[in-house]
């Protein structure tokens, strides 16, 4: 059997370059881990985001592969993309200064994705590895975004603000409120694509 995730939430992993749109995201199981960016360091050469990354890419592949390879009823579905919410704690944010943003990342899972299968796929990632300490980090939860404000920003994340402005604007003029975390949702590997054609949606819950 194949999943296809991507048809299936299209509309999340989609959104307008050109106007802010409102969504109602569903709740969704994702393998997620926290942390924080060291001082000093920015999310591209922090020593802690990259272990964490590293981990819950090899918890979701481990997933996938296992699932697709089982004996029975095997199960193929994609590896959805990267997303990130951001956050600082001290209520200074700055586009510039990105040793104080705290974070959790996160890979959406199909359903049928389960405790015990998320054990299954960290033990072999242990054998394979090391017990590394990302590992007991990971975890499996459900999270309900629920209304949302979205668009696509196309470019460097530096130059995120003008696009977060758009957004603000909207909400403002549709008698929002933002509410919960800044949401990045990752459609380019900023290591291989052109910063001014890199893709990333970006979302702020709202409440009426």
């Amino acid at each position: 059997m194949k999943l296809d995730l991507k048809t299936l939430y299209k509309p999340l992993f989609s959104a307008s370059a050109k106007a802010p749109q409102l969504v109602d995201v569903p709740p969704l199981n994702f393998l997620r881990i926290d942390g924080a960016i060291e001082t000093g360091h920015a999310p591209g050469d922090s020593p802690l985001f990259s272990e964490n990354l590293a981990a819950l890419y090899g918890a979701s592949y481990t997933l996938k592969f296992m699932l697709k390879q089982r004996p029975e009823n095997p199960v193929d579905y994609p590896v959805m993309a990267l997303e990130g919410l951001w956050w600082v704690e001290d209520g200074h944010f700055d586009i510039q200064i990105k040793d104080n943003w705290h974070y959790t990342v996160q890979i959406m899972q199909p359903d049928l994705i389960t405790q015990d299968l998320v054990a299954e796929a960290l033990g072999k990632l242990r054998k394979k590895k090391g017990d590394q300490p990302a590992f007991a980090r990971l975890r499996l939860e459900t999270f309900h975004e629920g209304l949302a404000v979205q668009m696509m920003h196309i470019g460097p994340y530096a130059t995120e603000p003008a696009t977060v402005e758009k957004m603000d604007a909207f909400i403002q003029a549709q008698g929002l409120h933002k509410s919960g975390q800044h949401h990045e949702i990752y459609l380019g590997d900023p290591l291989r694509a052109d910063p001014t054609k890199l893709k990333t949606i970006l979302r702020h819950p709202v409440t009426k």
